[in-house]
């Protein structure tokens, strides 16, 4: 039976990875301090702060397959000295966040990336562990880049603003579409991409990345299955910006809207994820997915990102 370790695998991604694994058939463990729940059932936890002195030591025996979530220097790097001689398959949970340049569409896994000299910054601390990992493992690693992943139980709430505020009806603020795309990757298809992977042995650097959609189109699609019957109220960058609202994530922001210098961000080469066996599911049924989970949470529920309906409400008043 294939030992297959998730450092982490108790929260979002993760878990899911885990839990593929078990249906598998994998002996799983997951290692992790069990605070954002338990381990998927099959798989056991292993109750360990990766920061504490002896956090591995209750790992025994070798591992066909290792996959690291984290980007975290310190964890990183006790995580390699502890477990790497053991492991036969090392993946690394990256992000395409890692590239310089976000203007160029189509760019693939040789763009350039940003220089690790601040590992505070999310993209450069992931470089630096994509450079230790690779150092210490070579040819067992995995580098995977994701771009926006989205489903059921995303934490960040980016994706499933859309579902809920179009979900709520009404007039709803959007920022201008022209030129402006949507990439997604859905979790189930990562996790059991990141699984297949590592019982072939890939190695190398993949940008796990969906099609990219037209944000008009996604918008339209949004729509369609809810039966959206409102209006979409349009306001340039500008205006927006003036208005204190945020790109991209976080409190007070239009979720997924993206400087128009950053149009390539959304529009990264997958050709390596598919010719590795990736599968990413028609935009429809993720749409779908997403859904459901944002009905059984309450469409009014306070979200990590996003605009509350009192501030949308504000800024509407201001357009007319």
């Amino acid at each position: 039976m294939r030992r297959v370790l998730v450092l982490g695998g108790t929260a979002w991604l993760g878990r899911e990875i885990a839990r593929t694994a078990v249906a598998r058939g994998a002996d799983v463990v997951c290692l992790a301090r069990g605070e954002s729940g338990p381990a998927p059932a099959g798989a056991r936890l292993v109750k360990a702060d990766r920061a504490d002195p002896g956090a591995y030591d209750a790992l025994e025996g070798d591992w066909d397959e290792v996959v690291e979530l984290s980007y975290d220097p310190v964890l990183v790097a006790s995580a390699l000295d502890a477990l790497a001689d053991r492991a036969r398959h090392w993946t690394l949970i990256s992000s395409v966040s890692v590239y310089r340049r976000n203007d160029e569409p189509g760019a693939d896994e040789a763009a350039d990336v940003v220089e690790p000299t601040d590992l505070t910054e999310y993209a450069q601390a992931k470089v630096a562990a994509e450079r230790a990992t690779t150092a210490r493992l070579g040819e067992r690693a995995l580098v995977v880049r994701p771009g926006l992943i989205v489903g059921p139980g995303d934490p960040t709430d980016r994706f499933g603003y859309w579902l809920a505020r179009l979900h709520r009806g009404g007039r709803v603020l959007t920022p201008t579409t022209a030129g402006r795309h949507v990439q997604v990757i859905d979790v189930a298809d990562l996790a059991a991409w990141v699984v297949d992977a590592g019982e072939a042995g890939r190695t190398g650097v993949v940008n796990a990345v969906g099609e990219s959609h037209a944000l008009g189109d996604f918008l339209d699609q949004t729509s369609a299955l809810i039966g959206f019957t409102g209006q979409l109220v349009t306001a340039d960058d500008a205006w927006l910006l003036d208005h204190g609202v945020r790109y991209w994530a976080g409190p007070r922001s239009l979720p997924l809207w993206l400087p128009s210098d950053d149009a390539g961000f959304a529009r990264r080469s997958n050709a390596a994820y598919l010719a590795a066996g990736g599968a990413v599911r028609p935009l429809p049924e993720t749409l779908a997915r997403v859904l459901a989970y944002e009905v059984a949470q309450g469409v009014r529920r306070t979200r990590r990102s996003g605009l509350t309906p009192h501030e949308e409400a504000e800024l509407l008043v201001h357009l007319g």
